[in-house]
């Protein structure tokens, strides 16, 4: 039988007694012992590589050392000094348990996904070439596999062709989205393997289309969305004629029969049950005051189980400004869901963006532990149950106004230097919009915004 691994943690004194505390109930759940190397330093957060080799000391018995995340410096410093591996456990020892996989485990095969992006560049006619080249980079950036060229209806766009080799040149994938026959003959004689949209006024020009253009791809939607029979003509027309189609039912806006299209998209996917479809998910992204990312994440999982294989998307609205990564991320999450029959949760949480997945508060005990443990001049900021702490060895002020703490701060601390000041106001906030979201504060760390998220150098104004 295999002993059980030996784990030394490398932690700072304040956090000794929570480390133990957590080190404690994970051990026997997941089968480890532990040892614990307490620094001579007050925060593990101020530690490096360089400063725990010089009070370095690897007991018999150990297997790997962990040091706390945040620790900077080349670990080669470490690792040089013992035969066992040395590596970097969370930022945060309350996400040990994520951290040995019992809360949150990336499956290996995570990441596949069926669903392919069309992105919309809207009014193209109006961006000029280099423009489209500019939205087309970041939406392929983004995740997205076909750019949509979207046409201004009413007029004839004289560089559709220019614009589709443009593209194709700079190696995209090119689809049209026009109801103009000209507009989309010259895509497609420039390369453009899919049209938006056919209905029964212009199926007549989709079977032209065919002759010369034989590999072409069209988009089948009704002539009125209420009405199923018209799509159903017009793709039996396309079929017989042997040209390759996608059937959209069309997603209606909310106010406007988005339950009853979303009944329709079943019924085609039933009386279909082979044939290739799309769905128009901007129709809600863009047309919803709400934030995109949860809309995009239940859009995808109807896709998914409906095995609608392509959406198309945009970025117009600012409040989905960046829609086309969100639907990258969901069509993932959504996949992985359902092809191993478990909730999406716990194995990708970039899409949780207003506030976090789970919050890890200190509490009365452990806040006081930390307030009576400090004896030196660093602050330090706490922000939990609606309050902003901030201490250290001399003073411990709490409160739900910025403010009125840094007008107190001065009066206790009048020497403090401006550029420190700014550093403590620029935290406190960070610590204000935590508690007003419900987001996890900790100092010197950005904000998790998911997969947004700016990483934020440490600054090094801790010290008073």
């Amino acid at each position: 039988m295999n002993a059980r691994p030996r784990y030394l943690f490398v932690t700072g004194r304040l956090a000794e007694s929570a480390l133990r505390r957590q080190l404690d109930a994970l051990a026997a759940n997941v089968g480890f012992d532990y040892e614990v190397a307490v620094m001579p330093i007050t925060v593990a957060a101020l530690l490096t590589t360089d400063w725990i080799a010089r009070r370095f000391r690897v007991p018999d018995g150990i297997t790997k050392v962990i040091l706390p995340g945040l620790v900077q410096g080349d670990l080669q410093a470490l690792s040089a000094l013992t035969a066992v591996p040395v590596e970097h456990g969370p930022n945060d020892l309350r996400e040990l348990p994520e951290f040995f996989g019992k809360a949150s485990q990336l499956d290996a095969d995570y990441g596949k996904y069926d669903i392919e992006i069309l992105a919309e560049i809207n009014h193209a006619p109006r961006l000029g070439l280099d423009g489209i080249l500019e939205i087309a980079e970041h939406y392929r950036a983004s995740g997205a596999e076909i750019i949509d060229l979207g046409c201004d209806p009413g007029q004839t766009w004289a560089e559709a062709g220019a614009a589709v080799a443009m593209l194709k040149r700079h190696n995209f994938r090119v689809s049209i989205d026009s109801f103009n026959a000209a507009e989309v003959a010259e895509a497609l004689e420039q390369g453009a393997e899919l049209v938006l949209s056919v209905n029964g006024t212009n199926v007549a020009d989709a079977l032209n289309w065919a002759k010369p253009f034989p590999d072409v791809e069209v988009i089948v939607i009704p002539d009125d969305p209420r009405d199923l029979n018209t799509l159903r003509t017009t793709h039996a027309k396309l079929r017989d004629a042997g040209i390759r189609t996608r059937l959209d039912p069309i997603l209606e806006p909310i106010g406007f029969g988005f339950a009853a299209s979303l009944a329709r998209c079943r019924t085609i996917r039933e009386e279909y049950p082979e044939a290739p479809m799309m769905m128009g998910v901007g129709n809600l992204t863009e047309l919803t005051d709400v934030d995109s990312a949860g809309m995009n994440a239940m859009l995808a999982a109807i896709c998914q189980e409906l095995r609608i294989h392509s959406v198309l998307t945009t970025e117009v609205a600012n409040g989905s400004r960046s829609s086309v990564h969100e639907f990258d991320i969901a069509r993932r999450l959504v996949h992985h869901s359902i092809a191993y029959g478990i909730v999406p949760k716990k194995f990708d949480r970039r899409l949780v963006m207003l506030r976090d997945a789970k919050l890890y508060p200190l509490g009365e005990t452990d806040l006081a532990e930390l307030a009576a443990g400090l004896k030196d001049d660093n602050y330090r900021i706490v922000a939990e149950r609606g309050e902003v702490h901030l201490m250290n060895g001399r003073l411990h002020l709490r409160g739900t106004d910025a403010f009125v703490m840094m007008a107190e701060l001065l009066r206790l601390d009048p020497t403090l230097e401006a550029s420190h000041a700014y550093y403590l106001g620029y935290e406190m906030a960070k610590a204000v919009t935590a508690l007003t979201l419900h987001k996890q504060y900790t100092q010197d760390r950005a904000l998790n915004w998911g997969f947004l998220t700016r990483p934020e150098p440490t600054r090094g104004h801790a010290t008073g």
